[in-house]
């Protein structure tokens, strides 16, 4: 799963779209970007479409998968309701089938869809979007082989545990209030938090008080709203680097 698009070929596409589609203003009048500098440039916005917090996939018109960033790679495990299989992107359950399916197909009509499949604790939303291209001539080959499709993945989680511990080092929590903060995003209430802490309710409460004292915020609610606001730190976790 995590070969379907390699390093070079995720280069090649996105130098494809560079080449295709990028525009630079030159007072006031588009211009195609100059071609000797495309080759950091896709290697610019392959880096980019990584660092998105979003798992992001290119499909044909036939559910092959042209391209997967880094977080779709991580979210498309055995428990997510769309699976890889090959190049060909597969629903899990088959009543989940007809709906991807039949979202595709709107798509090469130039439809919007907004999918929710699996079910429970797997259940997914995944947002379908044509992505027509004005450079392709009616009749050609491209045209033949339909227009690209962008599926965005919906978050299984609310708050990335990553930037969970980076927002907790930037507000100067302590570990004890950093994991606190941690179960409190994922949804666990403080009577909770304090059987899985092995602490009394009150003690839970204090951090509570300290976490919101630390950050500003009015609530529990407030609290976990901002955490869920925070920009991806996803990167700094795959190339190790030190969350400041």
């Amino acid at each position: 799963m995590y070969q379907i698009v390699g390093a070079k070929a995720q280069e090649a596409l996105a130098a494809a779209i560079v080449s295709n589609h990028a525009m630079l203003s030159d007072g006031g009048q588009a211009r195609p970007r100059d071609r000797r500098s495309g080759g950091q440039f896709s290697q610019w916005l392959t880096r980019m479409l990584d660092e998105i917090d979003y798992g992001m996939l290119l499909v044909n018109a036939d559910a092959q998968v042209l391209y997967v960033n880094h977080a779709a790679r991580h979210e498309l495990d055995g428990d997510h309701p769309l699976q890889l299989l090959g190049h060909s992107l597969r629903a899990d359950r088959p009543q989940d089938m007809e709906p991807l399916y039949d979202a595709l197909a709107a798509a090469q009509r130039g439809l919007r869809r907004l999918l929710t499949l699996g079910e429970g604790a797997a259940r997914v939303s995944v947002s379908v979007v044509p992505l027509p291209s004005a450079d392709v001539e009616p009749g050609s080959a491209a045209a033949a082989a339909g227009q690209t499709t962008l599926l965005v993945l919906g978050k299984r989680q609310m708050c990335a545990q990553l930037s969970v511990q980076g927002f907790a080092r930037s507000v100067s929590l302590t570990p004890t209030e950093g994991r606190v903060l941690e179960l409190l995003c994922s949804g666990v209430r403080p009577t909770e938090i304090a059987t899985r802490q092995g602490v009394a309710v009150s003690t839970v409460r204090t951090q509570i008080g300290s976490i919101r004292g630390k950050t500003g915020a009015a609530s529990i609610r407030e609290l976990v709203r901002q955490v869920a606001l925070l920009p991806p730190l996803v990167g700094a976790l795959r190339s190790g680097l030190a969350v400041a």
